[in-house]
């Protein structure tokens, strides 16, 4: 259906891509893989007619067409949702699939031809949880997700981008994007898929193109690669470095919970020692996130012990050196229109501290920001170097135990290594880390010992290196 030859642009005499070949046929779930900067994401607006090509061809079943607007792509038969939807809140369903295109009758918006046509596009999806008529805001990111497929099938779409579809979603609502996916396959649709995630790659696609430093690598099918060779080819080495060693053994105690619990959270006892990384494990809702925000003050413990002491604020969590790295970093982490030197500073400054223009250089240096632009605005920043920024922000303390929620997610796979490495840098220094990851190949590659939630208690520890079989055995509750 798509065929692209020759792609190349620059932008203010910077080269982001050179002589790019894509190729996607019907039916077709193509996957699209590099690490931040790669120049995926301006290939997917040149498919889509946000950019023009300064070089190469684009053809469409066989017929050269040129895109001076995303308008011309639409009618084209492409569409891209894009990782932040763009959806009206306040507007039903109905209002955000046909915005801007409603159907007329007799001057006036003829809102029954447009629910009638959105409740059969979504019967064709299987998605009968919510209609036409409901309101955006009431809908959760997963049904928005629909809501974004049913506009891009509205308009007679083809081929459909997705650029990062499954970052915001739990982990039971990637399985409705799979289902998804199977139905636009079934209807001929091809879907250009664009994921950190390498699991979903290799579950979901037939082709994979990667891409580095602007320039396709190559294009495989998807059966004739390893995730360990799909790596390397991203970054340029081996899976077998991409998690660092494991500390030689932990220190003293620096966080202790004894039958700690609140509202969400029952008889956890757990010890932190410096020097360790332990993972925290669990199905959505076991109380993985709520045992972190616990600790750091910000939904605090109402019974048990927590030793030196528990803390009732936020306020006293960070004074008694704990930080936390939240899951949702442009939300809770980042203060996204200042610089990345005010937002390096965030806690410094809550607590009194003090750190010069050189102190935050060379905390910029060593979370490997890159480039180390102190000025520049942090919203501008790929979701890696926004999530060294934040590391940045707590290293400015000096924190005795630092929690991680969903350190690496929506970062690339060159981006994870690094957050990785400086992890187990800190361990080695004698922090005390707990880490919280839905993805279990990180879980047992960074770990020292995994503590694996249910229900909001402990149901079980196990030692480094488990298997994947191990943890979801505690955390779904079945017995070996």
């Amino acid at each position: 259906m798509l065929s692209m030859r020759g792609i190349g642009k620059s932008f203010l005499g910077v080269r982001v891509l050179s002589g790019v070949d894509l190729d996607v046929t019907a039916g077709e779930v193509h996957a699209v893989v590099g690490e931040n900067g790669a120049g995926k994401s301006t290939l997917m607006k040149i498919i889509c007619g946000v950019h023009a090509p300064d070089e190469g061809s684009i053809e469409i079943d066989g017929r050269p067409v040129s895109f001076g607007h995303p308008l011309d792509a639409q009618r084209s038969g492409i569409a891209i949702i894009y990782q932040e939807f763009n959806l009206l809140p306040e507007r039903t369903v109905a209002e955000n699939v046909f915005l801007g295109r409603e159907p007329v009758r007799r001057g006036l918006v003829d809102r029954a031809a447009m629910e009638e046509a959105t409740a059969r596009l979504l019967d064709e999806l299987g998605e009968d949880s919510f209609g036409p008529r409901d309101p955006v805001k009431r809908l959760s990111v997963a049904q928005q997700q629909v809501v974004e497929i049913v506009k891009a099938l509205s308009i007679d779409a083809r081929l459909i981008v997705m650029d990062e579809p499954s970052a915001a979603l739990a982990e039971h609502e990637v399985e409705l994007l799979y289902r998804l996916i199977g139905r636009l396959r079934e209807r001929g649709v091809a879907v250009v898929y664009i994921s950190h995630r390498l699991r979903e790659v290799f579950d979901l696609a037939d082709r994979v193109t990667v891409l580095k430093d602007g320039s396709r690598v190559t294009t495989v099918p998807i059966g004739e690669v390893s995730s360990d060779e799909l790596i390397r080819l991203m970054v340029g080495r081996d899976l077998g470095t991409y998690f660092p060693p494991r500390s030689a053994g932990a220190g003293e105690v620096r966080l202790s919970l004894r039958a700690a619990g609140n509202h969400k959270l029952r008889d956890i006892d757990l010890e932190l020692r410096a020097g360790e990384i332990v993972g925290i494990a669990g199905l959505q809702g076991s109380g993985r996130s709520e045992l972190a925000k616990a600790i750091f003050g910000a939904e605090p413990f109402t019974a048990g012990e927590m030793t030196p002491s528990r803390p009732r604020s936020v306020r006293e969590g960070v004074a008694m050196g704990i930080g936390l790295v939240t899951e949702d970093r442009k939300a809770e982490g980042l203060a996204l229109r200042q610089s990345v030197r005010d937002n390096a500073l965030l806690v410094a400054r809550a607590v009194g501290g003090a750190k010069g223009r050189n102190g935050v250089r060379d905390l910029l240096e060593r979370v490997r920001l890159s480039p180390p632009r102190q000025e520049q605005e942090v919203r501008y920043l790929s979701g890696g170097n926004q999530q060294k920024v934040v590391l940045a922000k707590w290293m400015t303390m000096a924190p005795r135990v630092l929690l991680f929620d969903e350190p690496t997610r929506g970062v690339d796979v060159g981006a994870k290594a690094a957050i990785h490495d400086l992890m187990r840098e800190l361990a080695n220094d004698g922090m005390a880390i707990m880490m919280i990851s839905s993805e279990l190949p990180e879980l047992i590659g960074m770990s020292d010992r995994i503590v694996v939630l249910r229900d909001g208690r402990i149901a079980g520890t196990l030692p480094a290196g488990p298997t994947e079989e191990a943890i979801m055995r505690l955390a779904a509750g079945e017995v070996a």
